[in-house]
């Protein structure tokens, strides 16, 4: 499954869509399909402040309960409230309406730690985890 253009990837399942200082992020249609049906997500809170690969929150699927990674560090500014009644967003659109949170970035160059489309391809492939 080719990945979507224009975003970045963690090794963890993250995408990161980068809008000048501002990133929205998510988990991959990879991490999703893992999952299985999400249940609820718990996400980090308006304001605050995360390191990047830090943990960040849960994501809870009828499965498993997998911890919650940021790909980038800095300062979150808004959540999707639409996910406290809708968590299975994330199962229907993971790269659209099911977006987690937005992060003003601290550091931008943390951007080339993550991965991109063709990268996170070959992970996926590799059946990493």
């Amino acid at each position: 499954m080719a990945q979507p253009q224009g975003l970045l990837y963690s090794k963890e399942h993250e995408w990161l869509k980068l809008d000048g200082d501002v990133g929205t992020v998510g988990i991959t249609d990879y991490a999703q399909n893992s999952l299985g049906d999400i249940v609820y997500v718990e996400l980090p809170r308006a304001g605050s402040g995360i390191k990047q690969f830090g943990s960040v929150g849960v994501v809870e699927s009828v499965k498993a309960v997998s911890d919650l990674f940021t790909p980038i560090g800095g300062e979150v500014t808004e959540v999707n409230r639409a996910l406290e009644g809708d968590p299975s967003l994330v199962n229907r659109d993971a790269f659209g309406e099911g977006w987690l949170y937005k992060v003003k970035i601290a550091n931008v160059a943390e951007k080339d730690a993550l991965l991109g489309p063709a990268e996170y391809e070959t992970l996926v492939a590799e059946g990493a985890h």
